[in-house]
């Protein structure tokens, strides 16, 4: 290691000791206690002597949370005016410059109005972990990004807001508020989630039995994989034995099907505690000067999600898109590729089952496996 690396490592180190610490709380659904958690471990911060406020907490009208919301410093939120209306928000600045030594911040996946510093409140934990506060926080387990067709293929309904998992990665600790299912519809129907005539609508819909046992194993399931996660890279030694995963998800520009992948190679490599890369291989069809708009939005849209996620992004040129992935897969040591199932058009048929059983037999011979996703 050089000079130049050598104080960029000790700067590195001083940086990261000097951030803040994060904690977050995750729920399988609305109304299980997240905030109701939080707000306790405040109370109990307060009473310990440590510099504790509340940067935003959401109520969401629930009696129980709002009496524990008594007692407790909050730092006002700022009123901003967007299309007409009044909207609070969380006051970023402000909580900057009182700088508590922990600050509690609800809505992780909240989207700010627009003209906020950051787009989404999770840009603004990061900004005030950056600046050394302390943040407790709390989220859904259906407003994490790689989990995101999973909660469509069980609720029937696209959540829009959302984080990345690379946040759930940079916690210093995840904890999971769990309720069986029919202590959650006991608490549905007590009127202790929702307003009484939402009741009914909650029940028929997000609040059922089959959804909620499904969203509750996943979001034990996640925090299972945080939790292994943080025990392999703090306490598992390394060995030259272990075969080091690496995964490649092999996209194109169209809409949804990247999507699906990219998410899907972010789970994988985060089961394998590794990152992944996302290639996308630009044919001369799809050169800047002839790729539909559409298409160049939709590759836009796929690359940020990709990062979102902690990939890495490879835009090779060229006109042969398996002799490509086959070379990447050699230079960067990838050891498992992801990719939707291929489309065989007539005539063609012969000539691209010709080349897939090529592409086929050259990751065998390299040992690389090859994953085909639904």
């Amino acid at each position: 290691m050089n000079d130049e690396n050598n104080v960029q490592h000790f700067l590195d180190l001083i940086k990261k000791s000097r951030r803040g610490k994060f904690k977050i709380y995750i729920g399988m659904i609305a109304g299980v206690g997240k905030s109701y958690r939080m707000l306790l471990e405040a109370h109990d911060l307060l009473k310990s002597g440590v510099d504790v406020q509340i940067g935003y907490i959401e109520s969401h009208g629930r009696a129980e949370t709002e009496v524990l919301i008594k007692g407790l410093p909050v730092i006002p939120r700022k009123k901003v005016f967007y299309k007409g209306k009044e909207i609070e928000e969380m006051d970023l600045q402000n909580i900057l410059l009182i700088h508590p030594e922990i600050v509690i911040v609800d809505e992780l996946a909240h989207t700010n109005v627009e003209g906020s510093t950051n787009e989404k409140r999770w840009q603004d934990v990061i900004t005030l972990l950056d600046a050394g506060i302390n943040v407790i926080s709390a989220v859904n387990i259906q407003h994490i990004e790689s989990l995101n067709e999973e909660i469509k293929d069980i609720s029937g309904i696209e959540v829009k807001e959302r984080i990345p998992d690379s946040l759930l990665e940079q916690a210093d600790e995840v904890v999971n508020i769990d309720l069986t299912a029919e202590e959650l519809v006991n608490r549905l129907k007590a009127g202790k989630i929702y307003h009484p005539d939402k009741i009914q609508i909650a029940l028929s819909n997000f609040f059922k039995t089959e959804n909620i046992l499904q969203l509750r194993e996943l979001a034990l399931k996640e925090v299972a994989l945080r939790v292994e996660k943080q025990v392999e890279n703090e306490f598992i030694q390394e060995t030259s034995r272990i075969r080091h995963e690496r995964f490649l998800a092999c996209i194109s520009a169209n809409e949804k099907t990247p999507r699906k992948i990219i998410r899907k190679t972010a789970r994988l490599a985060t089961h394998y505690n590794t990152k992944f890369i996302v290639l996308y291989v630009q044919t001369p069809r799809e050169s800047s000067d002839r790729i539909p708009l559409a298409n160049q939005r939709h590759l836009l849209n796929h690359f940020k999600l990709a990062t979102e996620l902690g990939g890495e992004i490879m835009q090779e040129q060229s006109a042969n898109i398996i002799d490509t992935i086959i070379r990447v897969c050699k230079e960067r040591q990838i050891t498992t590729v992801c990719m939707g199932s291929p489309s065989f058009k007539i005539p063609r048929v012969f000539f691209s089952v010709t080349k897939y059983k090529k592409f086929i037999d050259s990751l065998s011979r390299a040992n690389i496996d090859l994953i085909i996703l639904a």
